[in-house]
């Protein structure tokens, strides 16, 4: 594909995502199915309630990921950089989007470049996992972690998207040897995540098996990117098999928990429809370490740049904090040790 050709691409994905509507359909993220015991009484402060964690060995103030977006086209560096601007106010991570365009063009490693304005902020390197299949290797792998001054690299899952869009790359045959060889061989973690239709207990204990550190699940509910690819089918039968998978994946809640219990001691970032800071307490409760979200924080982004991301994710930390409180868990180890009970 050549390099304008996939910054179109990119373009087009900012544009369908923010004005169409790509919510998955007919699946939810399982989130609604759980409730917290209200705690009248809860003998805590709520300006005393501790959200601090550490992720990669850095402090976050919140257990919160602003999920791997976009990069790689002229208009994304600036939205790169107001969401890195907002997360290092809030002192939360980042991921960028797939950095393909800028590893095979360096005049687009600028739109992943943030550090200039957040040097301290726990920042995720992305890279396609089925890459490894075209070309790429654990070289591609530590140019994209050295181009941003990342603190981990994120091998992103997109089998469904790649199957649907039209000009997919769908050979992901004999990839977990590849994995393993670029885990063996980076000095920072790896982090595998689907893109929002789940990654399952099976395939995370054989991913955790050949290396890789953390699991983000990014399971089915949120933004269906099936239904993304949909809208850039340039033929009705195109259009009908990708809207034939607006209801495919693994719900959230499902697969977070499904990943804890195959893999007890590993870190899970729970994303995939995350719109709320009670979903993001839920997401912990069930098993996730930090919560992740992307669709609201490019919308925010495009309302009104890293003033409105800001005041956005800091509704959702406000929400966990209430949520924390109503349930009298002072930490979040207490959160995770709260139980949800189904309705």
């Amino acid at each position: 594909m050549s390099e304008s050709a996939t910054e179109g691409r990119k373009v087009d994905h900012i544009n369908i995502v923010l004005g169409e509507d790509v919510k998955a359909k007919g699946v939810t993220t399982g989130f609604e199915r759980y409730r917290f015991e209200h705690c009248a009484l809860p003998e805590l402060a709520l300006q005393d309630i501790d959200l601090s964690t550490t992720l990669f060995n850095k402090q976050l103030q919140a257990p919160f990921l602003i999920s791997s977006m976009t990069g790689g086209a002229a208009p994304t560096e600036r939205i790169n950089l107001q969401l890195a601007e907002a997360a290092a106010a809030l002192g939360v991570a980042m991921g960028v989007g797939s950095q393909r365009a800028a590893i095979h063009d360096a005049s687009q490693a600028a739109s992943y470049q943030v550090r200039r304005v957040a040097p301290a902020i726990v920042l995720l390197a992305n890279v396609g996992a089925v890459q490894l299949n075209y070309g790429y290797g654990v070289e591609q792998c530590q140019r994209a972690v050295d181009m941003i001054e990342a603190d981990a690299l994120i091998l992103h899952f997109n089998a469904l998207q790649e199957a649907v869009q039209p000009e997919g790359d769908t050979n992901f045959a004999g990839l977990l040897g590849r994995i393993e060889a670029v885990c063996r061989a980076l000095e920072v973690p790896v982090i595998a995540k689907e893109v929002g239709n789940g990654i399952s207990g099976r395939v995370a204990r054989q991913l955790l098996d050949v290396g890789v550190a953390a699991i983000d699940v990014a399971g089915a509910g949120g933004t269906s990117w099936s239904e993304v690819e949909r809208y850039r089918q340039p033929t009705a039968r195109g259009r009908r098999v990708a809207g034939t998978f607006a209801s495919w994946g693994l719900p959230t809640a499902a697969a977070i928990q499904q990943v804890r219990a195959a893999c007890p001691d590993t870190l899970i970032i729970g994303s995939g429809g995350v719109r709320t800071g009670l979903d993001a307490a839920k997401a912990l409760a069930l098993g996730a370490d930090i919560a992740a979200s992307a669709t609201p924080n490019l919308a925010a982004q495009d309302s009104g740049g890293t003033d409105a991301i800001i005041d956005a994710i800091g509704a959702l930390i406000d929400e966990l904090r209430i949520t924390m409180f109503c349930t009298s868990t002072p930490n979040l180890a207490a959160l995770r040790r709260t139980p949800l009970s189904t309705i």
